[in-house]
């Protein structure tokens, strides 16, 4: 039975991660001290190989994708965007703080978006469509590993809804430039729709 290894790592530090803003569907770069952060880390520990690169349409993905892969072809994968924030969207923490409606919404539920956003219920559904997406990919061109250059809250709900050992989201919580490894079999995904998550990512050299 085909093991086939998929990493996950979360994006580089953005310009609207520094000003403490939501930032879901709206376009952000990766920052210069995100950019430093990258290049101290692939320094200092080992970002794995993989076979096929995959990324998030948003550009601070596909610029970590192409400074940690820069010669693995990226294939965009819609699916892993990142979740739409509504009327959060670009606003500051600090001034959505006061707001009764962000209150609410920091309340978590699979049905309790933010005004105008998108429910965490249709992040789920699509994060599942992604990884099935990849899982076959890799099958029908025989890739037995990837990199998936996507978002934090992403990378938590894949881990926290199809991984095992069986953690909640907030528990597979990463820093930028960070992630986990998952070992997944055709197998195990199409029964379970579940993968082992084998540790966190970069590794270290020894």
């Amino acid at each position: 039975m085909i093991t086939y290894r998929i990493h996950f790592i979360r994006h580089g530090l953005t310009e609207a991660n520094e000003e403490g803003r939501y930032c879901g569907i709206s376009e952000t770069r990766v920052s210069a001290k995100g950019r430093r952060e990258l290049v101290k880390k692939a320094a200092e520990f080992v970002y794995p190989p993989a076979d096929k690169v995959y990324v998030s349409p948003m550009r601070q993905c596909v610029e970590t994708a192409a400074f940690l892969y820069p010669e693995g072809y990226a294939r965009v994968v819609p699916e892993f965007r990142e979740m739409s924030f509504g009327e959060f969207e670009g606003r500051l923490l600090t001034e959505l703080s006061p707001d009764p409606r962000y209150k609410q919404f920091l309340k978590g539920g699979l049905d309790n978006p933010a005004p105008g956003g998108e429910s965490l219920r249709s992040v789920v559904k699509r994060c599942y469509e992604g990884v099935d997406f990849i899982i076959g990919d890799m099958m029908k061109n025989g890739f037995g590993s990837a990199a998936v250059v996507t978002h934090g809250g992403i990378i938590m709900n894949i881990m926290g809804c199809f991984g095992l050992p069986k953690y909640s989201p907030n528990e597979y919580a990463c820093d930028f430039g960070e992630g986990f490894t998952v070992l997944a079999t055709a197998q195990m995904w199409q029964q379970s729709g579940a993968f082992e998550v084998a540790g966190m990512l970069p590794y270290n050299k020894e």
